[in-house]
């Protein structure tokens, strides 16, 4: 799951500075992406709901402050960037773990 949401992440970012908004706003990435803004719950309520106005393709809050392409993908980068270090340290964790393991079950056996 994590891969597929920093795929939809990189997608955006690229779509954005291609300046292809509209044609991604139309792709499946969209959508994960819409999911993943929706239910990060360690993000900031201003971002979420730029990143939710640019999925909608309002990109206008009641103030009538529009954000800009920028914008948008500086906070998509971010996202991207933490969620890939959390998955680059979660498998670093879980490949310590089964290499810890392994040496234990080795060791077991060798007593046996």
């Amino acid at each position: 799951e994590a891969d597929t949401n920093i795929a939809a992440l990189k997608k955006a970012v690229a779509a954005l500075e291609r300046g292809m908004s509209g044609g991604f706003l139309q792709t499946d990435a969209a959508q994960i992406l819409r999911r993943l803004v929706q239910n990060k719950q360690e993000m900031i309520d201003m971002d979420r709901q730029e990143i939710l106005a640019f999925l909608s393709g309002t990109q206008s809050s009641g103030d009538g402050y529009a954000p800009a392409s920028g914008e948008i993908t500086g906070i998509l980068k971010e996202m991207s960037d933490t969620m890939e270090k959390s998955l680059a340290d979660a498998t670093e964790a879980e490949e310590a773990s089964i290499k810890s393991y392994e040496e234990m079950m080795s060791a077991k056996s060798k007593e046996v």
